[in-house]
Formats: C-alpha cells, sequence, structure tokens
C-alpha cells in the first residue's frame, strides 16, 4: 500500500510540470464525454455538429474551435505532440505573426546602410508590398511569389531582381527571429541569356557629338568622360573633385557597385574634359564635378536628334569595354578597369570583337595566298626513286 501510495504521489508531480494538460486535470475545465477517445475535445453547444480542442500549454488554457468531430481529434492529436516535443515558434509570431510590410519597411532602413542603389530596392518594395504588405509573413509561400512575379515581369532579369528583393527581406527576417522560413529561396530562378551588347559605332558616335554640340554645347565632356573610362552613372555623376587626381592622371571611386574601390586611369581625352569642367566651376573639394544627377534627359534629346536607336546612356559602359578588347586588350585588364567583380562579367564583351573574329579566319587565307604568289609547292618523293638509308652506326662497345 505504501509503495502504491509513492507511486501516485510520483505520478502527479510529474503532471503537474507537464507541457501539455489535460482540461479534466484543472479545475473548473470544460466538461468532455467520457470515452477516453474523445479526451481533450467537446462539443459546444451541445448537438450542434460544432467541436472545439480544449488543452493546457505552458499553464495557459488553449481553446480552438475545429469542426467537425474527426477533423477536431486530429487538431488535439497535432496540437498535443507539437507541445510534447517542445516545438516554439519565435516570441512575435505566437500571436497573430508578424505582416510583411514591417519585414519590407525594414529592409527599406537596412538597404540605405549596406546599398548604394536604394532607389530600385525603394520601387520594388513598395510594388512587392502594395501586394503582400498586409498578409502574415510566415504564411506566404513559395508558389504565391513566383506567380506573382510572372504576373508583373517581362523579362527574366526583372524577374530575377524581384525574387532576390524578396529573400533579401524574409532572409533578414529569418536572421532576427521574426519569420521561421524563407519562401524566395524556393522559387526557381529565371535563366537569364547574355543577349547582344550594344555599343557605339565609330560613325554614330560622330552624329552623337555633332548633336550634342549643337544642342548642348555644356555637356560635351561628360560623353567623352564616360565613354573613355567606361564608369558608371552612379559613379561618374557621384564624383566630387577630391577625388580626381590630376597629377598621377586618375579617378578615385572610393565605393563601387561591387563594393570595392578602384582607380580609373585617364588618357588624355579624358584629362582634357576634366580640365576644361574645372576651368568653368573652379574645382572645390568637396564639390561634385557635374551640376546633374543624371545626363539622361539631355542624352535622349541629343541621341533622337542623331538618329541613333536602341542605345542608352549606360551603353556607353559597354563600348569603353568592347573598343578595349578589339583594340587586343586582355580580359584581366579590361575587368580591372570596369571594376567587374568576376572575370565571367568581362567575358559577356569578348563576342563584340567580331573584327578581330573575322581577321583571325582571313589570316589562314592570307597564308594560303602567299605561298602560291611565292609559287612554293610541297615536295613530292617518289617511291620509286626513294633511297634505302643504310645504318651507318657502329657499335664502340667492347666485345
Amino acid at each position: 500500500m505504501r509503495a502504491a501510495k509513492v507511486i501516485s504521489k510520483v505520478t502527479a508531480a510529474h503532471k503537474s510540470h507537464c507541457l501539455f494538460k489535460e482540461p479534466s486535470e484543472r479545475k473548473g475545465s470544460m466538461p468532455h464525454t467520457r470515452n477516453r477517445k474523445d479526451r481533450g475535445i467537446v462539443e459546444r453547444p451541445e448537438g450542434s455538429g460544432i467541436w472545439w480542442i480544449d488543452y493546457y500549454a505552458d499553464g495557459v488554457r488553449k481553446r480552438e474551435k475545429a469542426g467537425r468531430k474527426g477533423d477536431a481529434i486530429k487538431l488535439y492529436q497535432k496540437r498535443r505532440t507539437e507541445i510534447l516535443q517542445s516545438v516554439k515558434l519565435p516570441e512575435n509570431m505566437r500571436a497573430a505573426g508578424v505582416r510583411f510590410k514591417v519585414l519590407a519597411n525594414e529592409i527599406l532602413a537596412y538597404s540605405k546602410i549596406h546599398h548604394r542603389d536604394t532607389r530600385n530596392v525603394e520601387s520594388r518594395v513598395s510594388k512587392i508590398n502594395s501586394e503582400f504588405g498586409e498578409r502574415i509573413a510566415d504564411k506566404i509561400k513559395p508558389a504565391e511569389i513566383d506567380r506573382w512575379i510572372s504576373e508583373i515581369t517581362t523579362t527574366p532579369g526583372t524577374a530575377n531582381r524581384y525574387r532576390a528583393t524578396f529573400s533579401l527581406i524574409f532572409r533578414e527576417a529569418l536572421r532576427n527571429g521574426k519569420v521561421t522560413s524563407n519562401p524566395a529561396r524556393l522559387v526557381r530562378q529565371r535563366h537569364e541569356s547574355g543577349g547582344r551588347i550594344r555599343f557605339l559605332r565609330d560613325e554614330e558616335e560622330d552624329r552623337l557629338r555633332g548633336s550634342i554640340k549643337k544642342l548642348f554645347p555644356e555637356h560635351q565632356g561628360e560623353l567623352t568622360i564616360s565613354i573613355g573610362t567606361g564608369m558608371r552613372l552612379s559613379e561618374q555623376y557621384g564624383l566630387t573633385w577630391g577625388q580626381v587626381d590630376f597629377g598621377r592622371k586618375e579617378v578615385h571611386l572610393a565605393k563601387t557597385k561591387n563594393g570595392d574601390a578602384r582607380d580609373v586611369p585617364m588618357n588624355a581625352d579624358v584629362l582634357a574634359a576634366f580640365q576644361s569642367l574645372k576651368e568653368q566651376t573652379g574645382a572645390k573639394k568637396g564639390v561634385r564635378v557635374f551640376g546633374t544627377k543624371s545626363p539622361r534627359k539631355w542624352f535622349e534629346a541629343a541621341r533622337e536628334d542623331a538618329k541613333i536607336e536602341g542605345y542608352r546612356w549606360h551603353d556607353n559602359r559597354h563600348t569603353f569595354c568592347s573598343r578595349l578588347i578589339m583594340a587586343g586588350v586582355g580580359l584581366k585588364t579590361v575587368q580591372t578597369l570596369a571594376g567587374h567583380k568576376t572575370i565571367s562579367m568581362t567575358a559577356r564583351y569578348s563576342h563584340l570583337a567580331s573584327n578581330s573574329l573575322h581577321e583571325a579566319v582571313e589570316s589562314l587565307l592570307k597564308k594560303k595566298r602567299r605561298g602560291r604568289k611565292a609559287g612554293k609547292r610541297p615536295r613530292r618523293i617518289d617511291p620509286k626513286r626513294r633511297k634505302t638509308r643504310t645504318d651507318t652506326t657502329t657499335d664502340t662497345r667492347d666485345s
């Protein structure tokens, strides 16, 4: 008898510390059916066919509406398994969960610190927020993200940029314990083809310079600097005079798109363009070299006047890289000058050296023509007149 009482006390003590408790073990609990199979579920109102589950977790009573009796049994068993396995959500996800717009707005602040190109990030986050802002972040599925991206984008490149923005939002939220997964990671990335890179031909450049001289003569040097250095638009129009070193003939870029600093050498034309701008502005340190943040307005007008189709300001960078390669400059050197993070980015320009490729195959014909002009023909030996060689080697070893 005494042993039985001890066992009974130990069992009761164990139940008092258990995460999951049956409602019958608490005072004032909801009534339930006597069948042990139906423990933890109750029909309320009685006879209505609507079943609830009733349990305690971490000392807090929980009631959930399930609907049918079978669904209530399954839900009750699921909750019991979760609690016994100590499955816990982050603190701020135990109730309704975090809305997606909260995470998206946090990324805008993150982008201002860590990203150079905040304008595009803000634009994409704004569009994403309009669709998903009020949703609970942890309930957004990969299929929903993929379907929405397909509906609003027309090119693989744009689709991948939106996928990357989604992934950034969820990745930072996951790192901070605000969501339990990153659904964007499971969205397939679209294949981006290399495509044909547009560059400026010599006759096009002559027409374009003529139009700029006629319409916007004060901007002539900006085009020269762009084509002569290959700087990105944000790099060029963010320059201050303190970054231009006339002594070393270099432009120092402290922070670039790929995160690394680089020094851009100036050729004679670029140096003359900077000196001309220096005379016009006075070149005070800390003052921006260019009075505008973007050349798009005047450049588009000049391009239309010159009747040049399908050419953007960024294509000046393509022109810079392609001309270097056509001049025989190695890929590694072009990579350094352009500030590409990887050699694969520079390799995209190699196909633009079409003239060099044609010259390479034409060299085969030139060699053949030279041989014919000299009258040289391969020597043919008649097998009948071929002499048999005699071995004249003497064995000098001691016999």
